[in-house]
């Protein structure tokens, strides 16, 4: 915001003048003013002190003075102990609202093709199981992240990594040839990525019942397990697959189809998407071979038993296997690899992997390995940590019984909003079609909003019906205000307003106004500081307290009966950037908002 910079500019000018020391706009500690004191912006004076060689509110005191007299931006000030509160001139705050109004799209900054590449990694789902609700506050993190750090001027590459081999989609394959009868998605009427779920589970029950029947023989836990033929045959479809049997890999080919089309539909229901898809089957054995790579140059090293190993000591953390004995990678070999793929296809500034809270030890040792392999990005790897989400006992149970499946949250959000709005009279003379449409944009920005407003490190409850109240800081809440909005918009124009492209000067505001205005121009500092601080909830909350303060104004102020036109142009502007601003960062979080409701 020009304001802001003009007001660092006067406030150097007093140093320089009152204390002949010259001070830059680094070193100022220019704050919003707090509610409960008069102003708008709380200049901190103790960095002064020993220029002014007096005390704090004296030396407040005299900046407040010098303002007063010689920046017409200035237009009153109060000291409190060493905060110089300073009240800004009305026509500052008229300047400020043309600024965002005549914006193109306030707050966004547009990536060239010289901008930073930042790579980010999401989702990452195993291939035999539908998503769930961790997975959900993965993917809305990284999609709600990738916005952000788009809406701050990088290229933004949105990547997964899908774990489509390994044992765990060979005990589906097994499950599927032994009692699949040859069902598939479309035999069955389900969602491919259920239906092998589902076969999975089946493995399970079948596995258990094996181990069960061998211990009523006496055999212990251990000896059973050791004694499995199931798991046998399962490890065995895996050697067999790895050695590219044509049976084996055409079943896995078909079977892992199925899944992606099932991914592909809840991806789009959750409003999120891939610029690159990246498959382990594909990155393990270039991972494999940067390994064996880093143990010629003797950046790693074998033990007799023929595995191979990194030693990490000297970065204060232990040492880490890279290949098993019989020459098996281990995930970190896997990402390894990945990340080399990555490389060679992007020249990627910074690599972002968007993973919970339990692999940060995995990604410290990921980032120190692919620094010791040359990898630039490496060293400047960014693990954004997240914590667990849960739902109130008892709330939702899926047919395994544990896990929140993801498909089932999302129909119960949409019927759940259509229930609700219906019951409080948003749908009143919509048609069917607009119903459904504005239920499926009500229920899933509750879902998202509820998710993205919390601090993504923080553990979390998803509480499904607190997440749709119309009141309250809940995505509907904001939804609901925005259609508002444009509701005013559309009668303003059907009585003939036309907005003005600016405003006149010559206004008086109240401080309700001035300070509406103020919280607006905000946005382009808050989008800012979410990128900085790789942080969507910060704009998530920030969109909340708009929204609450523009309901207040609402409440408190005429706006198409205004009879002043140049206080009704000035409402109608500033309802116009609200309701603009509201957009612009729901959309960095996923969010659609309906323009009536």
């Amino acid at each position: 915001m020009k304001l802001e910079i003009r007001l660092q500019e006067v406030i150097i000018n007093a140093i320089e003048s009152l204390y002949g020391q010259v001070e830059t706009a680094g070193q100022l500690s220019l704050q919003k003013t707090k509610k409960e004191f008069e102003g708008h912006y709380t200049l901190v004076v103790f960095p002064f002190l020993k220029m002014s060689k007096k005390g704090p509110e004296q030396t407040a005191q005299e900046i407040g003075e010098w303002l007063k007299a010689n920046a017409s931006e200035v237009s009153s000030f109060n000291v409190i102990k060493g905060f110089l509160n300073l009240t800004i001139a009305t026509t500052c705050w008229i300047d400020v609202l043309n600024e965002v109004h005549t914006a193109e799209n306030y707050g966004i900054t547009k990536a060239d093709d010289n901008s930073p590449l930042v790579m980010v990694e999401y989702s990452s789902p195993n291939t035999n199981k539908p998503l769930h609700l961790g997975h959900i506050r993965n993917n809305l993190l990284g999609f709600a992240l990738s916005e952000v750090l788009k809406a701050n001027g990088n290229r933004v590459v949105k990547t997964n990594i899908v774990n489509d081999r390994g044992i765990h989609i060979c005990k589906s394959m097994l499950a599927w040839q032994k009692w699949g009868n040859g069902e598939t998605p479309e035999s069955t009427g389900k969602k491919g990525d259920h239906l092998v779920g589902d076969y999975y589970v089946m493995f399970d029950k079948h596995y258990k019942a094996e181990l069960a029947e061998l211990q009523s023989k006496g055999l212990s836990k251990e000896e059973a397990e050791a004694q499995s033929t199931l798991m046998a045959e399962a490890r065995n479809m895996l050697r067999l697959w790895e050695a590219g049997d044509l049976e084996v890999v055409s079943l896995w080919e078909n079977m892992n189809s199925w899944v992606y089309a099932g991914f592909d539909e809840t991806y789009k229901r959750l409003g999120v998407d891939f610029d690159k898809i990246y498959y382990e089957s594909q990155t393990y054995l270039d991972g494999k071979e940067t390994v064996l790579e880093g143990l010629q140059k003797n950046i790693f090293y074998k033990k007799e038993d023929g595995s191979v190993w990194a030693d990490l000591t000297a970065d204060g953390l232990d040492h880490k296997l890279l290949l098993r004995s019989d020459g098996t990678s281990v995930y970190m070999t896997q990402d390894i690899g990945t990340a080399k793929l990555r490389f060679d296809d992007f020249p990627i500034n910074t690599m972002v992997y968007v993973v919970g809270n339990e692999q940060n030890y995995h990604f410290q040792v990921l980032s120190i390995l692919l620094d010791k392999l040359g990898f630039e990005f490496g060293k400047g790897l960014v693990h954004f940590s997240y914590g667990m989400v849960e739902l109130p006992e008892g709330k939702m149970k899926s047919r395994e019984g544990t896990v929140v499946d993801a498909d089932d949250l999302v129909d119960e959000m949409i019927a759940t909003a259509k229930e609700t709005s219906q019951e409080l009279g948003k749908l009143d003379g919509v048609s069917e079609e607009e119903a459904n449409n504005i239920a499926r944009m009500v229920g899933m920005g509750a879902l998202k909003y509820f998710i993205l407003k919390v601090d993504p490190k923080k553990n979390m409850t998803f509480n499904p019906k607190e997440s749709i109240d119309f009141n309250g800081n809940t995505g509907p809440f904001i939804q609901y205000t925005h259609a508002r909005i444009q509701s005013i918009l559309r009668k303003a124009a059907e009585q003939g307003i036309s907005i003005p492209t600016t405003l006149s000067a010559d206004i008086s505001l109240s401080v309700k106004e001035e300070g509406l205005v103020q919280q607006v121009a905000e946005y382009a500092s808050i989008v800012k500081q979410a990128g900085d601080e790789y942080n969507p909830a910060l704009i998530a909350n920030y969109i909340y307290d708009l929204v609450k303060e523009y309901n207040q104004f609402y409440h408190d102020y005429t706006i198409l009966k205004e009879e002043n036109t140049d206080l009704k142009n000035f409402r109608l502007i500033l309802s116009d950037n609200v309701g603009r601003v509201v957009k612009s960062g729901m959309s960095l979080l996923g969010i659609e908002v309906p323009d009536r409701m």
